[in-house]
């Protein structure tokens, strides 16, 4: 008797454990609200648009604003966020280098044409010698926007893909170059001659970069913003529904519509 009521006891044990292992899985791997980190404009309005799709998925998006381009990738590896949505696939190459993580991607959404403007002139020719042009101060994006300058015509930036202000070999007409964060770039065309601004804060500032731009990134750039997941994470019902949503035609016309080329479809 004593011996059945341990293998009783055992058994029911055995399935307690058993449920509770498999209301984990099901619940991480098929979880119904996904939480995606983004910057406002334009990724949490895209994201905006696809919570219909999902809601018909029966998902609930719940989107969580950053406005830095560090802390959303901390977050995802953290574990706070099962998704982010604010950048191009060097950047996370590069924070997944520098931070020893690893972050991937599903999804290439759209790209935003990085471009150069100013409050002091209406051309690039009118720039005085010794202006100051400020870029961002994150390697990829810093290197982007030197391509930018290059492109223009102002400088020469010796070959590679992370270069900097230090790999710059020509700049006859003595341009400072000064590195700032991406998010502050706007509000300090006032304080410099003018900078070379991601399409994201640009238009966050109510600049336009098909108009307001002096010079801007040719659209095949290869900058493509993405969907940042975990690893292990990519394959998951809930991914996956959430990457098709992004690739939807409705997306696709609202990027269009909304933007105007000012931010082009990636897919």
């Amino acid at each position: 008797m004593k011996k059945l009521l341990i293998a009783a006891l055992t058994l029911i044990l055995s399935l307690v454990i058993f449920a509770g292992c498999s209301g984990t899985s099901a619940s991480t791997d098929d979880k119904k609200v996904i939480k995606v980190g983004a910057t406002p404009v334009p990724h949490e309005e895209i994201l905006e648009q696809i919570k219909p799709i999902l809601a018909a998925k029966g998902y609930t998006l719940e989107i969580v604003e950053f406005t830095d381009y560090v802390t959303p990738n901390m977050a995802l590896a953290d574990g706070e966020l099962d998704a982010n949505f604010f950048q191009h696939i060097p950047y996370l190459e590069e924070f997944n280098k520098e931070k020893n993580l690893t972050l991937t991607y599903t999804a290439k959404v759209h790209i935003e044409p990085m471009g150069v403007y100013s409050h002091k002139v209406k051309d690039l020719s009118s720039l005085t010698d010794g202006a100051t042009i400020a870029i961002p101060n994150d390697p990829t994006n810093g290197a982007r926007a030197l391509r930018v300058l290059e492109n223009a015509g102002l400088i020469k930036v010796k070959e590679g893909a992370l270069v900097s202000k230090l790999d710059i070999t020509e700049n006859p007409r003595n341009f400072q170059i000064e590195e700032l964060e991406a998010a502050m770039l706007p509000r300090q065309l006032d304080n410099i001659d003018a900078a070379v601004i991601n399409a994201n804060y640009a238009l966050e500032a109510g600049l336009n970069p098909v108009t307001d731009a002096l010079a801007l990134e040719s659209k095949d750039s290869p900058y493509a913003n993405i969907l940042a997941v975990k690893a292990a994470d990519k394959d998951k019902p809930y991914i996956n529904a959430l990457s098709e949503a992004l690739n939807s035609p409705e997306v696709k016309k609202f990027i269009e519509e909304k933007y105007k080329g000012s931010v082009i479809p990636a897919f």
